[in-house]
């Protein structure tokens, strides 16, 4: 009779959450993902994980993070909720030395500095930081092997939009900037508890070796807000908020100035950027 497999003697999730009072919190974006099937297929999306550290933020009474360890991941959870730790220790018990459980704010701390390399990040991230924790990561992106997340799919549609389509803006263009993005599955809201009025996406972000044209990404993302910011206006008047003459700007980037922000492509944002750099180096 064979041995049963490391977590196998883990209670069920509802049973869990049950246990320890884990009621989800709205203020926490929390909505806690219960189907062992969905969250294998998360892990499995992440690829090879027996080799250096995958993060995950947000891991709640730890659904994700036994289909990460079945995998064979060293996994490092960073969940703020201190309602949750008890949980995750016996999660932690069940895998000895393969969980390091940190009681922290993800927002506070400098993922690419943890653990050893590759490093990955897979994550239900909470609705309410999402989109701030995947910009500040983009700035260290070099650090990461993978970025394996799930979102709102309103904002995965972001991430992944074309140039001249309703849902491209800021975030299309930084992301896609640094990183392949891809859509993988959506995932609806009978999957979670408690359920959200929105269906979320799972999206793969693999770093590029470089960002796919030359800029500074603070140039870059000052351009893109201030672009994306009065979307409707032509480029010659939603730019001036970046306080610099953008006559100027436009022509030194090459970009017809009664264009508008969604037809720009995301090399001619980097151009903009770049430009936007000159000039304020030379004011």
């Amino acid at each position: 009779m064979n041995a049963p497999a490391q977590g196998d003697d883990l209670p069920p999730l509802r049973a869990v959450i049950a246990h320890h009072g884990l009621a989800a919190r709205h203020s926490l974006g929390q909505h806690f993902l219960l189907d062992l099937n969905l969250t294998g297929r998360i892990a499995r999306a992440a690829g090879d994980l027996t080799s250096g550290t995958t993060i995950e933020v947000g891991p709640g009474p730890g659904g994700l993070t036994r289909a990460l360890l079945a995998r064979g991941a060293q996994v490092v959870a960073l969940e703020r909720d201190e309602r949750c730790l008890p949980a995750l220790a016996e999660v932690a018990a069940a895998w000895p030395g393969k969980l390091d459980v940190r009681h922290v704010d993800a927002t506070t701390v400098a993922a690419h500095e943890i653990g050893a390399p590759p490093r990955r990040i897979v994550a239900n991230l909470p609705y309410n930081v999402a989109t701030p924790l995947l910009i500040g990561w983009l700035h260290h992106a070099e650090a990461f092997e993978s970025l394996t997340l799930m979102f709102q799919k309103e904002v995965a549609d972001r991430i992944v939009a074309a140039p001249d389509t309703p849902d491209y803006g800021r975030l299309s263009v930084i992301a896609q900037w640094r990183c392949d993005a891809k859509r993988l599955f959506d995932i609806g809201p009978r999957a979670f508890t408690p359920p959200p009025k929105v269906v979320s996406t799972v999206v793969s972000l693999i770093p590029r070796p470089r960002p796919a044209a030359p800029a500074r990404m603070p140039d870059l993302e000052r351009v893109t807000a201030a672009a994306f910011g009065q979307r409707r206006k032509m480029l010659r008047q939603s730019l001036r908020s970046l306080g610099v003459d953008t006559t100027t700007l436009l022509s030194d980037a090459a970009i017809d100035p009664t264009r508008r922000a969604e037809t720009l492509t995301i090399a001619e944002f980097a151009a903009l950027a770049r430009a936007f750099t000159s000039l304020r180096a030379g004011a």
